[in-house]
């Protein structure tokens, strides 16, 4: 778990679109739950949260056809 020290730079930022992906950026590896490393290829990607992607995990646009709706607050 992350503190409020900002002294050191965190390693990746998962940050939530409105009715959208996640986006992941930074220094991360993706595994399966079995530990299988997944290519990401990138240092940016699109992670789905609709649960109707055709590329899962990353996100293909399809929530925008099933009207996906998620906010980005932190829910409590």
């Amino acid at each position: 778990m992350r503190t409020e020290d900002t002294s050191e730079p965190a390693a990746a930022t998962i940050t939530p679109y409105q009715d959208g992906p996640l986006l992941v950026r930074g220094d991360f590896e993706l595994v399966t739950p079995d530990g299988e490393r997944i290519d990401a290829r990138r240092g940016t990607v699109a992670l789905c949260r609709c649960g109707k992607s055709a590329l899962k995990p990353f996100c293909d646009g399809t929530h925008k056809a099933v009207n996906f709706r998620a906010g980005t607050a932190r829910e409590g």
